[in-house]
Formats: structure tokens, C-alpha cells, sequence
């Protein structure tokens, strides 16, 4: 898996860094908890979605793009990290917003990520939940090719097959620090949405034959779905690599039980998590891909899934940037004297 036959920029702080978690491991009283820390990966605060650019924004470059177009949620890490990127190699950049929770909180709407991408001076527009997002990007990118722009559509999340491959590349950072530790990591859990990190890591850790099982905790479909999703972008990520056949099915397992109300929503679990990681760790969690992330972990070391001698590992995808659009939900006093 010769990852160097792609244009890639160099733009991350990596390796991140891989380190226990000693005293959260403590107080769950299960297997020993690590903790590969994506929230490190330097641009714009950092997280998952950086790996991803270096891949997709040379790509872009390659093909003489001049603009940049993505989408997500209304408080997307992903289109935060896009519009930095876009803004330090000097590309306009539109992110189109998709509201999936109907919040009218203002700190949602307003703060967080939202507040960030209007540092980085790109094109924000708000569309409604349910929104084919896809051929509004494509709508967009009509627009600006008749305006005489060479507009470049980076997917949702970063998941293609080409964003993927930041992932195939931290599975091998993964078990090479694995190794140079002594670490024999009996787990990987992740936090998996649009399906490219997963399908990235699967198909690194499979290539390499590390047979280090990965499991992906879901935030917005169900089991199937989520599954199925990643899957079929492992095996496009695989053609892309020329090691078609090398994942299979049974190598992609998602647990959806801690999805809660639904994408963005964070459950009382999420909450927790977030919690328990930032008291006892004094590590950020995010309330939509991390915490939830982080929740299925507590909740399957709670009820014996792991045994308590093995070692677990959980790859931070960052988010804490969102915290500020998610006050309300912490119910925290108001009154501060």
C-alpha cells in the first residue's frame, strides 16, 4: 500500500499522539483505554477531517481548481477544516449548511464552527433538513463555472475514495506507534457518520493484515445502513489502491445503539461522555461524532463487551470547536458570581 503514488499536501501535525488513558480506564474499572488523538491534527483546531484534505485539496490543486465547494451540518468540523485549508491556499470556498435539528438556539446557529467559518471568510448558505445535498453542490458549482470559476466539490465528511486514503495512512501511523510502544491493541472504536474514516482505517488495517478489529459507533443511520455505507466505500478505496477483494464484509461492524434523537442531537449518554472524558482526562469531546463516539465506548466496557485485561483504543475525531454552539443542552448555571 504505496500511498505516495497520490498527490497529497502536507499540512497535519502527525503522528498524532497515541496515549493512555489511565485514569478514565480507572474509573470504569474495564479494559485499559488508549486514546489516538485526531482532535491534534493542527488545522483550525484540528480533527478527523484534516487527514482527509491532504488528499482532497491536492487533488484540487492538481486539477486547477480555483474554488472550493462542500456541505454538511449547520456546525460541521468538516466544512470548519475545509474553509481553513481553502483560506491558506488562497481558494474561495462555500460551505453550504444543511439544518438537520431545526435549532433556533443562537449559539447553534450562530457560534461554534459557524463563527469559524466566517473567520476563515467562506461563503456560508443555509438550506433545510431533507436537502439533496449533492446536486445542491452541483447547483452551486454550475453557477460558478458560468461566472468563468473552476469550481472543486469535496463530498460531504471528506468521504470519497480519495479522502479515504488518510485513513488507509493512519492505520499504518497506528500500528507503527503501536509497535514502537510494545501496545498490542486487542480494539479499535471510532466514531463513524459519512463513512470515510471507517472505511479508511478498514482498509488500512486489512491491507496490512493487522487483524486489530475495528468497530465504528454510529451517529445518525441505523446498523445497516451504516454498515453497508462503509463498506461500500472501503471496496471503492480498495480499487483505488489496486487490493480489491482485501476487506470484506464481516470486516465492517457499526454499533448504531447511541445515535439517540438523531444526527447533532446529543443524548443524555453523549453528555455523559463528554463528561467523564474532560473531568477525568481533561480531553474534549464534541457533542455529535466524538461523544457519541466516546458513549458507546463506556457503555460496551459497562456491560462486559471487553474483557478488562485487553486494550482498547479510541481515535479521537475531534469537534470540540462545536462546544460553544451547545451550551444550552449542558444546563451549566447562568449566574456565575
Amino acid at each position: 500500500m504505496h500511498l505516495s503514488r497520490f498527490p497529497r499536501l502536507r499540512f497535519a501535525h502527525l503522528p498524532t499522539p497515541l496515549e493512555p488513558l489511565s485514569r478514565l480506564s480507572e474509573v470504569l474499572g474495564g479494559p485499559t483505554i488508549w486514546i489516538k488523538r485526531d482532535d491534534c491534527t493542527g488545522l483550525a483546531g484540528g480533527g478527523n477531517k484534516t487527514r482527509k484534505l491532504e488528499f482532497l485539496m491536492a487533488d484540487a490543486v492538481e486539477k486547477g481548481a480555483d474554488t472550493i465547494i462542500t456541505q454538511g451540518a449547520t456546525q460541521t468540523n468538516h466544512g470548519r477544516q475545509t474553509a481553513a485549508i481553502a483560506a491558506k491556499l488562497g481558494l474561495e470556498c462555500h460551505v453550504l449548511l444543511e439544518d438537520r435539528t431545526a435549532s433556533e438556539d443562537p449559539d447553534y446557529v450562530l457560534n461554534g464552527n459557524v463563527l469559524l467559518d466566517q473567520l476563515f471568510e467562506a461563503k456560508l448558505t443555509t438550506y433545510p433538513g431533507g436537502t439533496d445535498m449533492n446536486a445542491a453542490m452541483e447547483a452551486v458549482a454550475e453557477t460558478l463555472r458560468a461566472e468563468g470559476k473552476k469550481p472543486y466539490i469535496v463530498p460531504g465528511g471528506g468521504s470519497n475514495a480519495i479522502g479515504a486514503l488518510g485513513y488507509a495512512n493512519c492505520a499504518l501511523e497506528l500500528v507503527s506507534q503501536a509497535n514502537d510502544q510494545g501496545l498490542k491493541i486487542d480494539h479499535l472504536v471510532t466514531a463513524t457518520g459519512s463513512a470515510g474514516t471507517q472505511a479508511g482505517l478498514v482498509t488500512g488495517l486489512c491491507a496490512i493484515n493487522s487483524q486489530i478489529p475495528l468497530l465504528g459507533i454510529g451517529v445518525r443511520v441505523p446498523q445497516q445502513q451504516q454498515e453497508d455505507n462503509v463498506f461500500a466505500l472501503a471496496e471503492k478505496t480498495c480499487a483505488l489502491l489496486g487490493i480489491e477483494g482485501v476487506v470484506k464484509r464481516s470486516d465492517v461492524q457499526a454499533n448504531c445503539d447511541y445515535v439517540g434523537d438523531g444526527y447533532g442531537i446529543p443524548a443524555e449518554s453523549t453528555l455523559e461522555a463528554i463528561s467523564l472524558f474532560a473531568r477525568y482526562e481533561g480531553i474534549l469531546l464534541d457533542p455529535v461524532y466524538s461523544g457519541k463516539g466516546a458513549a458507546g465506548l463506556v457503555g460496551l466496557i459497562r456491560s462486559g463487551t471487553f474483557r478488562k485485561d485487553e486494550n482498547i483504543v479510541f481515535l479521537h475525531t475531534g469537534g470540540a470547536q462545536a462546544l460553544p454552539g451547545y451550551r444550552e443542552v449542558f444546563g451549566f448555571d447562568s449566574s456565575i458570581k
